[in-house]
């Protein structure tokens, strides 16, 4: 393996996923789990838009949804995204790429249960990514939602989770004079080992 140290130690991708994260949690102002969401619609035509990632399990990245999105159609046709996560405040960014499959068990419910009532039923009166006439009739769909499901409203059939398994994640770092370290982690198939390499700026 490529010699690797600080900031860039260690023999396992997600754990170092996870302690850039919470570096960047003690210092990013807003949303530190922000992430650009890279998909490719039936024409093949890239779409790009900000989503939270919720968890960084063992085996992947996951953030939850509404199905029926423009996102949540493409992911479910072509089953492969891209994610970039930026900080500014500690000059890092992750980049990843690899196979989609959907969060939709009890994990995805005890998500949605953990939301604020609001959110809940936000999800349950959005189509998201379809026209929409007005907001005034957005917010009456929410009110109907609230007397619909009441106060604690399950998870609904078309919203949940999407995990992101890597098959390449990249770690880069601002250097001086733009000489960047990189370290990009590369595997074939989900159950072989990683290798990884250091990339020029």
């Amino acid at each position: 393996m490529t010699e690797r140290d600080g900031i860039f130690a260690g023999d396992n991708p997600f754990d170092l996923a996870r302690s850039w994260l919470s570096e960047a949690e003690a210092g990013e102002v807003n949303d530190p789990n922000a992430m650009a969401l890279a998909t490719v619609d039936e024409n093949g035509l890239p779409n790009v838009r900000m989503v939270l990632l919720k968890e960084i399990a063992d085996d992947g990245f996951v953030f939850y949804t509404n199905y029926g999105s423009a996102k949540g159609r493409e992911l479910a046709q072509n089953g492969k995204a891209a994610v970039v996560m930026h900080w500014k405040s500690l000059r890092r960014q992750i980049r990843l790429r690899g196979l989609v499959s959907r969060e939709d068990g009890p994990i995805a419910d005890a998500y949605f249960a953990s939301r604020s009532l609001q959110s809940r039923l936000g999800a349950w009166s959005s189509e998201q990514s379809q026209e929409l006439r007005s907001r005034g009739a957005l917010m009456a769909k929410v009110a109907k939602a609230a007397v619909s499901h009441g106060a604690n409203p399950k998870r609904p059939p078309f919203w949940g989770g999407f995990r992101i398994v890597p098959l390449e994640i990249e770690f880069w770092a601002d250097g001086a004079f733009r000489l960047h370290d990189r370290f990009v982690w590369r595997r074939n198939a989900p159950d072989e080992e990683w290798t990884v390499t250091r990339l020029s700026p």
